[in-house]
């Protein structure tokens, strides 16, 4: 039996982090635009011309010189400038104005847009309404604002979500270098578990953990593989780390307890395994371990994770440890814990010991813990969208400020 060693949850997060900036990422591969959505890039990219192109209208209105209009003068309406044209006619002066669309580019001479709802118009001239100001640059972007050409725009080590899709698109970027995902082989434990589709006995649970780490190493950039089920038996704990050792990290659910037949981390220790904690003082989520393979017969290093198997304690502890590991290898820079703050919406006693990371609801009025019955409880999760932190030994009042890790 590996040698145990419990941790308090900021020393366990700040092992996995360690270990994790000693990851270094796989290959890059270039692929599609859309098809980088949840990888992190390997090239940065730039910006192919200047952003915008052109001095930009942010509104629809009319293009004039702030300082004829703000007198109060008339101002004649030349004619009408869309987005995706160009007004090549004369330039705007002191007497006049282009109306103009939102997006289109700005016409010569004018330094500003009025809105048109600030406008009183008559016989083709329009005026500014009394009370109304205006001045130079407003409702314009400059040219280059945003971006000049040439300059990075988005860099290495940066996860591609929507806004990052869209800016890259701008760029004139079809396909872009990522890294590719690290391979995540996930192991379900428990003679108690049967697959999804098969129709379990009173005795039996379906193997729901599976699909959630699945899901979830989806989601933190990795790629998923779902080995069969390992009953409580060492030869296929065995036979499951053989096949899992093909992947770049292992991921266990179950088996990491103290029961006679949680014999995961002994199985583990005969292949060598260095563990650099075997508990954390958390709740939910307590027997939870995290180690290194050795290399052996060709195959390289491999680090593991062997999560609690009740449903809660498996994403809670997925999200705490596994999570900034994962993103890590797939190459995303400066990962941490994804926390926020916010007030707690009710009175929670006292957890001596423990750190508590608990279902809750996070809103505008603050934070609100879910009614649960325990780790097991997937419809409380299901119904929360965060988890407050609640560290040991204080009590909580309505207003407390709290950490809320985000998932």
């Amino acid at each position: 039996m590996a040698t145990g060693r419990i941790v308090d949850f900021e020393e366990a997060v700040g092992i996995v982090l360690e270990e994790a900036r000693r990851c270094v990422p796989r290959a890059s591969e270039t692929v599609p635009l859309l098809s980088s959505v949840g990888s992190v890039l390997a090239q940065a990219v730039e910006a192919d011309r200047d952003q915008p192109p052109f001095d930009r209208s942010t509104r629809d209105g009319f293009a004039v010189r702030a300082e004829a209009l703000a007198s109060g003068a008339w101002l004649k309406v030349l004619g009408q400038v869309r987005a995706g044209e160009v007004w090549a006619a004369e330039a705007v002066g002191p007497a006049s104005a282009v109306e103009i669309m939102t997006g289109a580019p700005l016409p010569r001479g004018a330094d500003a847009v009025v809105m048109i709802e600030h406008i009183e118009r008559e016989d083709g001239a329009i005026r500014l309404l009394a009370g109304r100001k205006l001045r130079a640059g407003e409702n314009v972007v400059l040219r280059g604002s945003e971006a000049l050409a040439g300059e990075q725009v988005l860099a290495s080590g940066t996860r591609i979500g929507a806004a990052e899709i869209a800016l890259a698109a701008a760029c004139g970027c079809a396909q872009v270098a990522v890294f590719r995902r690290p391979g995540v082989a996930i192991v379900a434990t428990g003679d108690e578990l049967v697959e999804v589709a098969e129709t379990p006995q009173p005795e039996q649970i379906r193997n729901s953990n599976s699909y959630a780490l699945a899901a979830l190493v989806s989601l933190a950039g990795g790629e998923p593989e779902r080995l069969a089920i390992a009953r409580d038996i060492r030869d296929e704990i065995r036979e499951r780390v053989d096949s899992g050792r093909r992947a770049d990290l292992l991921v266990f659910s179950g088996g990491v307890s103290m029961g006679e037949y949680d014999l995961v981390e002994d199985v583990l220790a005969g292949f060598g395994a260095e563990f650099f904690f075997t508990g954390v003082r958390m709740q939910p989520g307590r027997p939870v371990v995290f180690g290194r393979l050795p290399e052996r017969d060709g195959a390289p290093a491999i680090y593991f994770f062997g999560l609690p198997g009740n449903p809660i304690s498996t994403q809670v502890t997925f999200h705490c440890f596994v999570e900034p590991m994962l993103r890590t290898m797939a190459g995303e820079s400066g990962v941490g814990l994804r926390w926020t703050h916010a007030t707690l919406a009710g009175d929670e006693p006292a957890k001596p010991g423990l750190t508590r990371l608990l279902p809750a609801r996070i809103d505008a009025g603050g934070v609100t813990l879910v009614g649960w019955q325990g780790s097991g409880d997937l419809a409380a999760n299901a119904r929360a969208n965060c988890y407050a932190e609640l560290p040991p030994g204080q009590e909580y009042r309505v207003g407390a400020a709290l950490r809320v890790l985000l998932r």
